[in-house]
C-alpha cells in the first residue's frame, strides 16, 4: 500500500553517500563523517517549504527587496542515540534551531520502545518539529516519540529517516497519518530480529564503534 505521507529523497548525491554508509566496511571515523553529510541533505529537503518573507537589502549595486527566512521556529529532535549522528548535520543549516530529545532503547525480546529520557523547549507547540532518527524499522520508536511530542504540545511535524522498512512505514503512517516521513530509501523488509534488510546494520553501533 503506498505511503501518501511519504517522500523518498532520491537526490544523486544522498543516494552515493548512503550507499557509503550501507558498506560494512566503511569505518567508524568516516560513517560519521558521511551521515553528517547525508543529515545536511535531507535537512534541505526538509526544509524546502518553510515560508520566506520580503527584506529590503542594499547590495553593492543597488536597493531591493529579497527573500528571507520569515522566521518560522524551528525544534530539531533527536531520537536517542542513533539521531545524534544526524543531529550535526541538521544543526550545520540551522544553527538557530532549538534541539530536544527523547531517549528510546528497544526491549530485545518483544522490540517495545522504553523510554528513558524526554527533554524539549517549553514552547515546542509554536515551533515546527523535525524528528530525526537514521532508521524506520518496525516503526515503533518512532510512533512512541511522535506521542510524547504532541503530549508535550507539538501540533507541527516532520520525520526524517535514512533508511525505511515496509513495515515501519505502514504501522507509523496508522498512528501518525498527518506526520510527513522523509527517508533517504525504503528497503526490502524486517528480518526476523526486527532489523532492516539490506539496510545499514546498527546505526548506533556503527557510529560509537560498539558493534
Amino acid at each position: 500500500m503506498p505511503i501518501p505521507t511519504l517522500t523518498v529523497v532520491d537526490h544523486p548525491l544522498v543516494q552515493h553517500k548512503l550507499t557509503l554508509l550501507r558498506k560494512k566496511d566503511t569505518p567508524t571515523g568516516r560513517f560519521r563523517e558521511v551521515m553528517r553529510e547525508l543529515s545536511t541533505l535531507m535537512a534541505y529537503e526538509l526544509t524546502r517549504d518553510l515560508p520566506l518573507e520580503s527584506f529590503s537589502v542594499e547590495t553593492p549595486m543597488a536597493r531591493f527587496d529579497a527573500p528571507i527566512l520569515s522566521g518560522k521556529k524551528l525544534c530539531i529532535v533527536s531520537i536517542m542515540r542513533a539521531g545524534q549522528g544526524i543531529l550535526d548535520g541538521f544543526i550545520t543549516l540551522l544553527p538557530s534551531a532549538r534541539v530536544g530529545h527523547v531517549g528510546l532503547y528497544r526491549e530485545q525480546e518483544t522490540l517495545t520502545p522504553v523510554e528513558y529520557y524526554f527533554k524539549v523547549p517549553e514552547d515546542i507547540e509554536e515551533r515546527l518539529v523535525l524528528l530525526i532518527d537514521p532508521m524506520l524499522a518496525t516503526g515503533r520508536s518512532a510512533v512512541a516519540a511522535v506521542h510524547r511530542l504532541k503530549e508535550a504540545g507539538a501540533a507541527s511535524i516532520k520525520l526524517a529517516v535514512l533508511v525505511a522498512a515496509p513495515e515501519g512505514l505502514r504501522t507509523f503512517h496508522d498512528s501518525h497519518p498527518d506526520v510527513p516521513v522523509y527517508a533517504a530509501a525504503v528497503d526490502e523488509r524486517l528480518d526476523e530480529q526486527g532489523y532492516i534488510l539490506p539496510g545499514l546494520g546498527d546505526a548506533g553501533d556503527r557510529l560509537y564503534g560498539t558493534r
